[in-house]
C-alpha cells in the first residue's frame, strides 16, 4: 500500500471502525496526520502568531482527523486479533488513576507536594504501580499497533493483505 492510497482509504472509510488495516495503511496515515499537523502548525505560526501546534488551522485538521484515526488505530488492533477497545487502554488507566486518586483523597498530599504521605503503606503502593503501568500503557498500545497481520481471516474479517480489490 503506497502513501497516498493509505490516506485514501483511511479517509473513504472516516468513521469505520469495522474490518482490519493493515501496518502500512495505519502508519502512511499516522505520519499523513503528524505531517499535516506540522505543516498546518508552522503555517499557523507564521499567519497568526504564537506557538506552533495551538492555531485555528491545526486544531481545525486536528477535529477533522480525530474520528479516521481512532478508526483506523482500530481497524489495526483488529488486524492484530485485538479488540479495537485496547487502542483505548491508556485513557481507562488514566481515568482509574484518577478515580482511585479521588476515592482515596492522595491528590491532597500530592497537590501540597508531599510524596513521602502519599506514596506511604498500601494505598501509596497501589497508587505507585498504577503510575508505572500509567507510564507503560501507551507503549503496549504501540507495540500491539506494530505486531505482524494476523495470517488468515480472523473474527474481525479477512486479512487486508490477502484481499485483492
Amino acid at each position: 500500500m503506497t502513501f497516498q492510497t493509505a490516506i485514501r482509504t483511511c479517509l473513504s472509510k472516516y468513521a469505520t471502525f469495522s474490518g482490519r488495516a493493515s501496518r502500512p495503511e495505519y502508519w502512511y496515515f499516522v505520519l499523513f496526520l503528524f505531517l499535516g499537523s506540522l505543516v498546518l502548525g508552522a503555517v499557523d505560526a507564521v499567519i497568526f502568531g504564537g506557538s506552533e501546534g495551538d492555531g485555528p488551522l491545526s486544531s481545525l485538521f486536528s477535529m477533522a482527523t480525530l474520528i479516521p484515526m481512532l478508526a483506523a488505530g482500530w481497524r489495526r488492533m483488529h488486524d492484530t486479533g485485538r479488540s479495537g477497545l485496547y487502542l483505548l487502554y491508556p485513557i481507562l488507566v488514566w481515568v482509574g488513576i484518577a478515580s482511585f486518586m479521588g476515592f482515596v483523597g492522595a491528590t491532597g498530599p500530592l497537590l501540597a507536594g508531599d510524596f513521602a504521605t502519599a506514596f506511604s503503606g498500601v494505598v501509596g503502593i497501589i497508587l505507585a504501580l498504577s503510575i508505572l503501568i500509567a507510564v507503560f500503557s501507551p507503549l503496549i498500545v504501540i507495540w500491539w499497533l506494530t505486531r505482524p497481520t494476523q495470517p488468515g481471516p480472523n473474527t474481525y474479517g479477512p486479512n487486508p493483505n490477502e484481499v485483492h480489490a
